[in-house]
């Protein structure tokens, strides 16, 4: 693999005697990993149902590596029920340093694919609120089909430009992750495309928009809150000098440490000809040092100080007369939400989301399901938010069963059960909705994640 000329230049001055270890590992394969979803399944379990994930990530409680020669997890009904999400290792430290707890009130400002929302919904617990931002409404949509599948009930997806969310969320948010568009140095061996738009583009052209994108998510930041800002680069010029810039620019803002683990590599102020130590607390991976791609992240804290008041956006306690009957038979979780109608789909959305208007909203809460001349038809999305104890009349399935597959492909199968609505599981863990009538089961499963 040839690198850009300029690119060896830069960072061999920067490894000096490692560059030949940072070298040779483009002649090596990368990893692959995964995590499992605390919303689905505990850790404890979770090696039991998933035997091909070999070994802990060292920076995420939740991740593990597989072998991408041996097996494809994309291709296996437990992916579809939630119970992992493929992800580069390196890319789940941000949301492992961001010290998020059920309850928290989260911004992943920009967050497609949503690797990073997935995690930090694992962390909530179902309690509190995520807003997961993509300023492009094609990879929101994507966005929402991951929380979805993951099982997220507390979240909403923008898809806004940072400064004109600021308005609305002024110190609103307890956590932020600025996971920021980068020049992707840390990714040349996994993508190497990125090479392309480095030449074009490079480092100086990203660290603007950083900068941009970093001072309207510390506007959105809370008194006693923390962010994490991240790149998937090695680029001093995107990483320390920006955070070295804000905080310049926010005297409230300090650096904290979270953890550390073998291989982490620390910040470096003087690749910047600063003598700030206190960026010498930031994490930085590099291919050779760690079994991952490249990447930089670092913690930061608002000092305290007044919370802003904000108003919150108008609901219902009460459920809509159509989706009663059929909701009064599922166990949801209601506490500290309000249902929303919004052209004839049914919402329970958290009730300390703000008044969102002049915001483009792509998905408003929990989507429940749909009015329909009177009659209630449950979501996808409610599916995968519910346990199997969570409604009466289920199908399960063993992953052994064909039917499984099929009934992934939204293909009709011929099932012993309870009739009307039934939510189908593999193993115990819901994949969608049928309808049953005298053995046949009428496949309800959204047809936009139907398996190919």
């Amino acid at each position: 693999m040839k690198l850009p000329a300029k690119f060896e230049e830069i960072t061999s001055s920067y490894l000096g005697e490692e560059w030949d270890r940072y070298l040779a590992s483009y002649e090596e394969e990368g990893y692959y990993g995964l995590r499992s979803n605390p919303l689905k399944i505990k850790g404890t379990e979770f090696l039991k149902f998933c035997p091909y994930a070999y070994s802990k990530v060292d920076w995420c409680d939740t991740g593990y590596y597989y072998d991408a020669n041996l097996v494809q997890p994309a291709k296996h009904p437990y992916y579809h029920a939630g119970l992992y999400y493929i992800q580069e290792p390196s890319a789940m430290l941000p949301a492992s340093l961001l010290p998020v707890n059920p309850g928290d009130k989260v911004l992943d400002l920009c967050a497609a694919p949503g690797g990073k929302s997935t995690q930090i919904a694992g962390k909530l617990m179902g309690e509190g609120l995520l807003v997961s931002n993509d300023i492009s409404v094609s990879r929101a949509k994507a966005l929402v089909k991951n929380l979805e599948m993951a099982g997220m009930d507390c979240g909403v997806v923008t898809s806004e430009k940072p400064e004109k969310l600021a308005k609305v969320f002024k110190g609103f948010f307890d956590k932020v992750l600025v996971d920021a568009p980068c020049s992707g140095e840390g990714m040349f061996r996994r993508q190497p495309q990125m090479m392309k738009d480095w030449e074009e583009k490079g480092p100086d052209f990203y660290s603007e928009i950083q900068k941009d994108i970093l001072e309207s998510a510390i506007r959105m930041l809370a008194p006693g809150g923390n962010l994490v800002y991240s790149t998937c680069t090695f680029s001093p010029e995107e990483d320390e000098a920006v955070i070295a810039w804000i905080l310049d620019q926010y005297e409230d803002l300090s650096v904290v440490e979270a953890f550390d683990f073998p291989g982490r590599e620390h910040g470096h102020p003087e690749w910047i000809g600063s003598d700030r130590e206190d960026l010498k607390n930031a994490y930085r991976m590099w291919p050779h040092k760690i079994h991952g791609e490249g990447h930089f992240a670092i913690l930061l804290k608002k000092a305290d100080g007044k919370p802003a008041k904000i108003k919150s956006a108008k609901g219902s306690k009460k459920m809509p007369k159509e989706a009663e009957s059929f909701l009064k038979d599922v166990c949801l979780n209601t506490k500290g939400r309000v249902f929303q109608v919004i052209k004839d789909k049914v919402y329970l959305v958290p009730d300390v989301m703000p008044e969102m208007k002049g915001i483009r909203v792509v998905r408003s809460g929990l989507y429940l399901g749909d009015i329909k001349k009177n009659r209630f038809e449950p979501s996808q999305s409610l599916a995968m938010a519910l346990t199997k104890e969570d409604y009466p009349r289920i199908v399960d399935l063993s992953i052994e069963d064909d039917r499984v597959v099929q009934f992934l492909k939204c293909e009709s199968l011929m099932v012993d059960g309870p009739q009307g609505w039934v939510l189908v599981c593999v193993d115990g863990f819901p994949l969608g909705w049928g309808k049953l009538s005298r053995g046949q089961l009428k496949n309800k499963y959204a047809a936009a994640w139907r398996w190919i």
